[in-house]
């Protein structure tokens, strides 16, 4: 059966959501790339216009809808299980930041979390001493440059920043692979340690809050240059994550008594994040 143009585009158009849609459904196609356009195939006739129909319905794909005459497909409403087989790396990363939660005691054991933190240090009755952190990398502990993201002090952080990174860890893992989602985790973290390290010099800190911050200006700047629907996020998310940053940088929070916030770390999280979005949406956009 010879194969039937369906649809032939700009390649600014993002097709990324419908083609998701028609490997959900099974849909034999092909795109290619002809004179600056990509152009949709199909086998036969018949097939070729219930696709062009699908597509005048839903552009940017939609995973509950089914072609005429199918079964429905189950994966869209798959279970926790399915998701979080779909979201390895994602996963893994919650379920380590978990086992450290457990492990420290939520911020209580310190002597688990010497081991984890930027520094290490020595508790001897109310100062801290912290070790050179010079002399931690000459003696081969660079662990500790990511290592503080592990670490999380209180039910109410490990929560809100396990949630956010299971949203936005899914959303890069399912567009970029995992592989591109650990590198940002790692880059993430060692760029907002140290900018927190340069701001205020020795001291505990720990956490996913500058990773997220990263991923989250990651999502935003590449949305933004090469819009696809895995980086949509909801309206007035980034507003308010920019909101809460600056009453983080008030010191309104400290002030209420609520403890010291790594301001820097979120910071130089968002800013890297960008950087890496810039890069990232601009690559993908040169190759539409």
């Amino acid at each position: 059966m010879s194969a039937i143009e369906v649809l032939r585009l700009p390649l600014s158009v993002d097709l990324s959501g419908f083609i998701e849609l028609l490997r959900r459904l099974d849909v034999p196609f092909r795109v290619s790339e002809e004179s600056g356009e990509q152009v949709l195939w199909v086998p036969g006739p018949q097939l070729a216009e219930q696709v062009r129909g699908l597509y005048q319905r839903f552009p940017e794909g939609d995973p509950q809808f089914q072609l005429p005459g199918q079964a429905p497909h189950e994966e869209p409403r798959a279970g926790l299980l399915s998701q979080l087989k779909a979201s390895r790396l994602t996963s893994l990363m919650l379920l380590l930041t978990l086992i450290v939660a457990g492990a420290t005691g939520l911020g209580d054991n310190f002597s688990i979390i010497r081991w984890l933190s930027f520094q290490d240090f020595q508790i001897h009755g109310d100062y801290v001493y912290f070790a050179s952190l010079a002399e931690m990398l000459e003696s081969g502990q660079w662990w500790r440059l990511v290592t503080p993201m592990l670490i999380h002090f209180g039910i109410l952080h490990l929560a809100m920043n396990a949630m956010w990174y299971w949203e936005l860890g899914r959303r890069i893992e399912s567009r970029q692979g995992g592989f591109m989602l650990f590198g940002l985790t790692i880059g993430f973290s060692l760029v907002s340690n140290f900018a927190q390290y340069l701001t205020s010099g020795p001291s505990l800190f720990g956490g996913l809050s500058g990773v997220l911050y990263g991923l989250l200006g990651h999502c935003w700047v590449f949305q933004r240059l090469a819009p696809c629907p895995a980086y949509r996020l909801p309206p007035g998310v980034m507003v308010m994550m920019l909101v809460w940053l600056l009453v983080c940088l008030s010191g309104l929070i400290t002030a209420l008594g609520f403890g010291a916030i790594a301001n820097a770390a979120h910071v130089g999280g968002l800013v890297v994040g960008c950087a890496t979005g810039l890069l990232g949406g601009a690559l993908a956009r040169a190759r539409r």
